[in-house]
């Protein structure tokens, strides 16, 4: 009984039960080519939202993933179609990065320098999007331009399996190592429910938040080669506005925006749960406008959730402690 009270096996269910009401309708969405269509669309959103769940963990917010991603995306199309005898490896290595680089400055900023999250990573998106039409002159970088290995990687198969597939599923299970098991992704829980208390107690925060954005910005870059590859196009407007998307994800997967609280099987199946919408409605024939609308709901209704979640925890807290006779003695 309390393994279905959990928000994740709930959520799993809900996006089951979505898949096959759309299935009941279009039988055509139940299929295995489309199944896989749909992890590897998922995939991305779920990379994505994997480290922005760390980043809100922290009581942050980057929300200039989408920039980032667009910048490290349009930099390695560049490179990848001025220079087509450089091995790939490198040219990845490459947008990973810049994306690394981008996401250490919002990490000093916020870490060293205290600002506020979502004032530096508003101006960072800003920025890091004029870099990309100032670097690429505005210019698109087509598939003809591209080397073949440069956008046959995402989708070429491995045990019948995307790239795309394998990459999401191992950074899922890196994710969730450091989440659950290093000192790193302990002392992230720790900064977003009790700050002062982590400085107090010696956890490096300013480091901390520092290399959590870094890992954010390195995913966002290793996400904007995988963009650019899988739809063998880099324009200026890669990407725009999937921030929004990829904060949603986590919002639906029960990460408090709060911090302190947030698993990886919760972004990884709010992601999911997006991917299934965005899917779905093109092939039912609901207009993407209600897609939007549909998708804002959600959000409401789980950020409301999240809030009665959080009003119980305190009404159960409070009294266990106050008529706790033992606690009260030794705290006198």
């Amino acid at each position: 009984m309390k393994l279905l009270n959990q928000r994740e096996v709930l959520l799993a269910a809900l996006i089951v039960g979505l898949i096959l009401v759309v299935g009941m309708r279009a039988p055509v969405f139940l299929t295995t080519a489309s199944m896989g269509n749909l992890l590897t669309d998922g995939t991305l959103l779920v990379m994505l939202a994997l480290t922005q769940m760390f980043v809100i963990i922290t009581r942050g917010i980057d929300l200039s993933v989408a920039s980032n991603l667009a910048l490290s995306g349009m930099m390695s199309a560049l490179l990848a179609s001025r220079h087509p005898e450089l091995p790939l490896v490198a040219v990845i290595a490459v947008a990973v990065a810049i994306g690394l680089a981008l996401g250490l400055i919002n990490g000093w900023l916020i870490g060293m320098l205290g600002l506020p999250p979502i004032v530096v990573t508003l101006g960072t998106m800003s920025v890091y999007r004029g870099l990309v039409f100032v670097l690429s002159g505005g210019a698109w970088v087509s598939s003809h331009q591209m080397p073949s290995d440069f956008v046959a990687f995402p989708l070429a198969k491995f045990l019948g399996v995307t790239h795309l597939v394998w990459i999401a599923a191992t950074v899922v299970l890196l994710t969730w190592f450091i989440a659950r098991y290093s000192r790193f992704g302990r002392d992230l829980y720790a900064i977003g429910n009790e700050p002062h208390s982590a400085r107090y107690i010696g956890i490096p925060t300013a480091r901390r938040l520092l290399w959590t954005y870094g890992l954010s910005g390195a995913m966002a870059g290793l996400c904007g080669y995988l963009w650019v590859a899988r739809y063998a196009v880099a324009y200026t407007e890669i990407a725009y506005g999937f921030e929004f998307t990829v904060i949603a994800a986590c919002v639906i997967g029960g990460i408090n925006i709060a911090g302190g609280v947030g698993t990886v099987a919760g972004a990884m199946l709010g992601a999911m749960f997006l991917a299934v919408i965005n899917n779905a409605l093109p092939i039912v024939k609901i207009s993407p406008f209600w897609q939007s609308a549909l998708t804002g709901i959600v959000i409401l209704t789980a950020v409301l959730i999240n809030a009665r979640g959080d009003k119980k925890r305190s009404r159960q807290i409070l009294p266990l402690h106050l008529l706790n006779p033992a606690t009260n003695r030794s705290a006198a």
